[in-house]
């Protein structure tokens, strides 16, 4: 009787246990998976091929696939930052900027100092300082036509005066007038006291 459940309970594993699919026993249908780039042609299938395209634009034709651009292994972390890290090593004592040791606190304006400067060069103030520059290069450009005009009505006062000089000499100069919107000058040597 125990060889009959033995064998009735070998049949029942045999029935129940997963058997393969006919169709997954056939070759079935070869697949082929194209990537092509802006307005490539997607190539025929041949007879029993399917010919599957995945179209990506013409700028990604020549990069690096998209999901091998990006990495968090160890070996692709770039060289500066493994020298960074080598930099903070044995930082205690003096200009360090740690309360280890003496004189630790010395480094802090060190430390300050360095991310101020590096705050400096990528900051907005980047920008700022170029429109200043621009601005300035602006003003400067109309010093020198400013200049010039400044000086070509000095020079031709100067003529005028000249000119006006020598007529007096010479006297042939007109009487002056006075002009009523000009103040009169006058010499405090000149002013008597009142009686």
């Amino acid at each position: 009787m125990t060889r009959l459940l033995v064998l009735a309970a070998a049949t029942a594993t045999a029935a129940l246990a997963p058997v393969p699919a006919a169709a997954q026993d056939a070759a079935g249908d070869r697949v082929n998976t194209v990537i092509v780039y802006g307005d490539d042609e997607c190539p025929q299938s041949d007879g029993g091929d399917i010919v599957v395209c995945a179209r990506l634009e013409e700028s990604e034709r020549f990069r690096i696939p998209e999901a091998l651009r990006q990495s968090t292994d160890p070996e692709n972390e770039p060289w500066a930052n493994k020298v960074r890290a080598y930099e903070t090593v044995g930082s205690f004592g003096a200009l360090s900027c740690s309360p280890a040791g003496s004189g630790g606190e010395l480094g802090c304006t060190a430390k300050m100092i360095e991310a101020a400067y590096r705050e400096r060069e990528t900051g907005s103030d980047v920008r700022a300082g170029e429109l200043i520059a621009a601005a300035r290069e602006e003003r400067l450009s109309t010093v020198d036509a400013e200049a010039a005009a400044t000086q070509a009505r000095v020079e031709e006062l100067e003529r005028e005066y000249m000119a006006r000089v020598e007529a007096e000499e010479a006297g042939t100069a007109p009487p002056r007038q006075a002009d009523p919107n000009v103040p009169v000058v006058v010499n405090p040597a000149d002013i008597r006291p009142a009686p």
